[in-house]
């Protein structure tokens, strides 16, 4: 059964860090890419970075570059988003998500669509306030 899980989320204040996860069971990351996505009640699925371990490629929106850093580790399933200087404008649930027929082999030249990926984690919240 293919699941992910992300953990990590919190609460943070403005400039402050965090690291989420995404833990991957049921396949391997070897040959599925992933995508983290994040979400604010009201408005759509915003996608913020994808991340392939073979080929290994990297994908961020304009507001993640620079302040987010994805990666895998292949021994443990799993894949990180480390969040620095983050903002208000960040909170969010976040998810991780993939697709067995879209997201096979890398990350599709459409990553930054949310639509008709068939396995998403449960999410985790993001809360950057003073």
């Amino acid at each position: 059964q293919v699941q992910l899980a992300e953990s990590g989320g919190g609460l943070v204040q403005p400039g402050g860090s965090l690291r989420l996860s995404c833990a991957a069971s049921g396949f391997s990351l070897d040959y599925f890419a992933i995508t983290w996505f994040r979400q604010v009640p009201g408005k759509e699925r915003e996608a913020v970075s994808c991340i392939s371990l073979n080929p290994h490629r990297i994908y961020y929106r304009d507001s993640a570059k620079g302040r987010f850093t994805v990666s895998g580790d292949r021994a443990k399933n799993t894949i990180y988003l480390q969040m620095n200087s983050l903002k208000p404008e960040d909170t969010a649930v976040y998810y991780c998500a993939t697709d067995r027929v879209l997201y096979s082999g890398g990350c599709p030249d459409r990553w930054t669509d949310p639509s008709d990926l068939d396995n998403w984690g449960q999410g985790t919240q993001v809360t950057v306030s003073s």
